[in-house]
């Protein structure tokens, strides 16, 4: 018997058994922990530093400011609850941060050049996936999908109704 579960545009058609829909799940959870991990040395002081040294205006701001929006950002996800604003949210992260922190081409030592231009490449891999799954959604094991499948009943009487009105 298959399940469908309808995020946005996109239609999930999974059988219950079928391993894809826990595929969806990891790939998220995978997804969000590098910035759920990384988002509490956000709020210190060895970061502002670091990214007072890249050059970054009001670090001591901007930096916990981006720790909030990594955090938020990386919960939603991994929730599943909100994803496509968790993942527009993760992205107005990269983006600036990619740019700023890891600009590779202005470094002077070859290793460090190596090592950011790593770290670039990292973060337009990340911007790829937070672009993925503002698109598509969350998937069917998340609290967006929950909230939809519990909606649905009530959506289907308000239509069935509407149906014999006209």
């Amino acid at each position: 018997m298959n399940r469908h579960i309808a995020t946005a545009e996109y239609e999930w058609a999974l059988p219950r058994a079928d391993g894809r829909r826990y595929a969806v799940l990891a790939g998220r959870l995978l997804f969000s922990s590098i910035f759920l991990i990384s988002a509490p040395g956000l709020f210190t002081g060895k970061l502002v530093g670091y990214a007072a040294q890249a050059g970054v205006q009001m670090p001591g701001i901007l930096v916990p400011a981006a720790g909030v929006v990594a955090l938020a950002g990386g919960l939603s996800v991994a929730l599943g609850y909100q994803a496509r604003i968790g993942a527009l949210l993760l992205a107005l992260f990269l983006v600036p941060v990619t740019l700023t922190m890891h600009a590779f081409w202005a470094e002077k030592d070859p290793m460090m050049a190596q090592i950011q231009q790593v770290n670039f490449l990292k973060n337009i891999a990340l911007l790829g996936a937070a672009l993925l799954i503002g698109q598509y959604g969350a998937g069917p094991l998340s609290l967006d999908a929950w909230r939809a499948r519990r909606a649905e009943p009530g959506l289907r009487f308000q239509q069935r109704e509407r149906s014999r009105a006209a």
